[in-house]
């Protein structure tokens, strides 16, 4: 939820004509991560939440993408601190998927 605020932040003064593409596409973005992290841990058992954690992770893929594209654009300054914090996101979501499908494919304790 941190990175969306930031996101969100980011892209406060993009130009009027963009409010309905691409800072529309990077606000729902950005939105979608820590969405499909909260339903996935909704969800019974670790691989649906494993599954909605693979699609918060390309989420931020496309954020990442959808950013540069801004920066490319002239519309903001894609900043370093931005990208170490997809990154480090990716990371954790990434170890978190890493634990949740090793559980699941570990045999029954007897």
């Amino acid at each position: 939820m941190a990175l969306a605020k930031y996101v969100h932040e980011l892209i406060r003064d993009f130009p009027k004509e963009e409010r309905f593409g691409l800072y529309s596409q990077i606000s729902r973005t950005s939105v979608s991560v820590p969405s499909n992290i909260a339903e996935g841990s909704s969800r019974r058992g670790a691989t649906d939440f494993a599954h909605f954690l693979g699609i918060a992770r390309g989420a931020l893929a496309e954020l990442d993408t959808q950013l540069e594209l801004a920066h490319a654009y002239g519309y903001l300054s894609y900043t370093e601190e931005a990208r170490v914090g997809i990154e480090s996101l990716a990371r954790q979501i990434n170890a978190f998927v890493r634990k949740l499908t090793s559980e699941t494919t570990k045999p029954p304790s007897l």
